[in-house]
């Protein structure tokens, strides 16, 4: 094939997640794309922005087409916040983040202890209001460390102390919990398919639980770690041990084992349903070509993120994958393993990390550039 040419068949899919703190899922597709075209401006491209269940997941739905949809909720902190959510023939998209999410705390303010998921079930109840038959419930980059107890008081559960009364907010608080009444739940939460998805499988509590992995990335200290994993152990004790250990339960701060274990939440990793719910199927049988990515391909990456599921998918398909990111941590065989042929990396480009995240956008459309010279010319 000469230079610049490329085959009538040809139709790159670009399913990529964001590059955290520089650009948007949307704005990855865009950029690829930009390159591509700087390359082969005739090239057939189709963007699916993907989303792990994270924050994000809410914009690659409404990109793939949903209507987003937002409702004034309590924020981690109590405070009142605007949270969206997508809805499309009867499917919501719920994200937990949108609701209870780090990005609604200030500035190096943390609240291990007390921050609350009151707002995502508000956020449920929206989409129930909304007349949703099956909720897609993302669960990631939380504030809080609650078990998701905020999250069932806001759908009608009551969490009362020795006294009779409510508990307060927060994981912490449940160190006092005598009763957990579930009989005021909204009874709509029976009547819909609602499916956990999230990119961990860690239990509720223990070594690898909710706050001894996750709570220091909330500020919380060793001895905060302490408390609400006691305090969770507790809560599991009262409310029911059965669900504590289940893969999810220790998602986002434990609210999946409120999912799981009052909500009759199903677990499936992220990607797999998001990809189910953002029609990736059929637009991977057009593709010939397949690019995913995201800010940091490392060995998470390889436990449930966007770009792993991406790439099995599309290797089960017998479609080439190439991948973009802002860092690559993985040696070629471990991306070989995964079914992703080769990356490319904005580092490579722009060796300063600073700089690298701050020209994302220009940098990330050379790396495009790159990909249409060594697979499609």
């Amino acid at each position: 094939m000469t230079d610049g040419a490329v085959s009538q068949s040809a139709r790159v899919l670009v399913a990529a997640d964001k590059f955290k703190g520089s650009l948007t899922a949307v704005q990855v597709a865009e950029r690829v794309t930009a390159g591509l075209r700087r390359v082969l401006p005739e090239l057939e491209v189709e963007t699916l922005p993907v989303a792990d269940g994270g924050d994000g997941t809410v914009a690659a739905a409404v990109a793939a087409g949903f209507e987003r949809r937002e409702a004034r909720v309590t924020g981690p902190l109590g405070e009142p916040v605007t949270a969206a959510y997508a809805f499309r023939d009867g499917t919501a998209v719920v994200e937990m983040a949108e609701a209870s999410g780090l990005q609604h705390l200030p500035p190096g303010v943390f609240a291990p202890l007390t921050a609350t998921t009151y707002g995502s079930g508000e956020l449920l109840r929206a989409a129930l209001d909304a007349g949703a038959r099956t909720i897609v419930f993302g669960v990631g980059g939380s504030a809080t460390t609650d078990g998701g107890a905020g999250m069932l008081a806001a759908l009608g559960a009551r969490f009362l102390d020795t006294q009779g009364q409510p508990v307060g907010p927060g994981g912490a608080a449940l160190a006092g919990l005598a009763v957990a009444d579930l009989s005021g739940l909204d009874p709509r939460v029976k009547e819909v398919r609602l499916v956990l998805a999230s990119d961990v499988d860690n239990p509720l509590t223990g070594p690898k639980g909710a706050p001894a992995v996750y709570g220091p990335q909330k500020g919380a200290t060793p001895e905060d770690v302490a408390t609400l994993d006691a305090a969770l152990a507790h809560y599991a004790a009262v409310l029911g041990p059965d669900q504590a250990a289940s893969p999810g339960a220790g998602a986002a701060g434990g609210i999946g084992y409120g999912a799981l274990v009052a909500l009759g939440a199903s677990f499936r990793p992220g990607i797999e349903v998001m990809l189910d719910v953002l029609g990736f199927a059929p637009a991977l049988e057009r593709a010939t070509l397949v690019i995913t990515g995201e800010g940091s391909l490392d060995e998470q990456t390889l436990h449930g993120k966007a770009p792993a599921g991406v790439a099995a998918a599309a290797r089960a398909a017998g479609k080439e994958v190439v991948a973009v990111c802002g860092r690559l941590a993985l040696p070629p065989e471990a991306l070989g393993r995964a079914g992703i042929r080769r990356a490319y990396a904005l580092t490579a480009l722009e060796p300063d990390p600073a700089k690298s995240m701050s020209q994302a956008g220009p940098l990330l459309e050379r790396a495009a550039e790159s990909i249409a010279r060594d697979f499609l010319t």
